[in-house]
C-alpha cells in the first residue's frame, strides 16, 4: 500500500535566505524529520509539492532544488496572501509539513542529445532552478546539447539566485543572459522584456526543446516569438504550477478544460494546451 496522499511528512525550517530588494522573495531549506522521509520523497524538477503550517493551512510550491542537491529541499516564496505572510513570518526550527512530490516533471526522458532554452520570467523561475541544477550536475551535463537560459526581472534588485546566476555565467557550458524591464545606473546586461532578447539572440530551433515558466503576460508574448523561431508545439514545453490548488485533482479548481493541471501537468506541451482552453 502506497503512501497516504493526504499525509504530510513532517519537516522543519533549516535555513532561510531573502532573494530580492523588496525583501517579500524568501527561499526556505527544508529538513525532513526522519531521515527515511528524506529517502522516500523523490522528485524531479518540474514537480511541487504541498507545503502545510499548523493553524494555517497549506498551499502548493514548485520545488527549486534538484535532486543531485542532496542537502533537504528548497522552496523560493514570494509574500502574497496569508499563508506566506505566515511563512515568511518563521524562523529556521519551525515545524513545517510537506506532502508530495506532485505532479507531472518535465520530460527528462526527451531531452538527452538536444539543445535545451530555457525561458524563465519573475519568481517563477523556481523550478527552472531546479532544472539548470540537474542539468549541470557532473554526472549529467554530458547528456545534453547547448544549454541557453533567458531569465527577466523587473529590475536587478528582482533577479532572484544572484549569486549562482553569476556562477553560471563565468561556465563554459551555459550560457546565461539576463535581462530587465527597467535598469538602474550600474546594470550592464539586457535591458528589455524576455521576448525581446528571445528574438534578439535567435537560438535556432533544431534539435532544440524550449523550457517556458513565467507570468501569463511574459507567456502570451514569448509563445509567438518561439514559434517564429521554428519551434513546432511539440518543442515547447510549459510549465503551469500557478494553477495548482490540492495536488491530487479532488478538488476540482485547477482544471483547464479536461485536465487536472495537477494531476495532467503542471508541465506541458504547447500542443497539448492548443486543444484547450486559452486559461492560462
Amino acid at each position: 500500500m502506497g503512501r497516504n496522499p493526504y499525509l504530510p511528512y513532517p519537516a522543519r525550517i533549516a535555513e532561510t535566505v531573502i532573494e530580492n530588494e523588496s525583501r517579500d522573495i524568501k527561499t526556505f531549506r527544508l529538513a525532513f524529520e526522519d531521515p527515511g522521509s528524506a529517502a522516500e520523497f523523490r522528485h524531479l524538477p518540474g514537480q511541487f509539492a504541498e507545503l502545510s503550517l499548523p493553524g494555517a493551512g497549506e498551499a502548493p510550491f514548485g520545488i527549486a532544488s534538484a535532486p543531485t542537491e542532496g542537502d533537504g529541499l528548497l522552496f523560493s516564496i514570494k509574500r502574497a496572501g496569508v499563508f506566506t505572510a505566515e511563512l515568511h513570518s518563521l524562523e529556521p526550527g519551525a515545524p513545517i509539513g510537506v506532502r508530495g512530490p506532485l505532479g507531472r516533471p518535465f520530460p527528462w526522458e526527451r531531452m538527452p542529445g538536444k539543445n535545451l532554452l530555457i525561458v524563465g520570467g519573475g519568481f517563477a523561475f523556481t523550478t527552472l532552478r531546479a532544472l539548470i541544477k540537474q542539468l549541470l550536475h557532473p554526472a549529467q551535463r554530458a547528456h545534453y546539447g547547448s544549454i541557453l537560459v533567458i531569465y527577466g526581472a523587473r529590475t536587478p534588485g528582482e533577479l532572484m539566485y544572484r549569486s549562482e546566476l553569476a556562477e553560471w555565467q563565468k561556465r563554459g557550458d551555459i550560457s546565461v543572459h539576463l535581462t530587465v524591464d527597467k535598469a538602474d545606473g550600474g546594470w550592464q546586461q539586457h535591458v528589455g522584456v524576455v521576448p525581446a532578447v528571445l528574438e534578439k539572440l535567435k537560438p535556432g530551433a533544431d534539435g532544440a526543446l524550449a523550457i517556458v515558466c513565467g507570468p501569463p503576460i511574459m507567456l502570451k508574448f514569448t509563445l509567438p516569438a518561439l514559434a517564429s523561431l521554428g519551434f513546432s508545439e511539440d518543442a515547447v514545453i510549459l510549465s503551469l504550477e500557478m494553477r495548482m490548488k490540492c495536488g491530487i485533482g479532488k478538488c476540482g479548481r485547477c482544471n483547464i478544460g479536461g485536465k487536472y493541471v495537477c494531476k495532467d501537468g503542471p508541465v506541458f506541451t504547447r500542443r497539448e494546451l492548443a486543444s484547450l482552453p486559452a486559461e492560462y
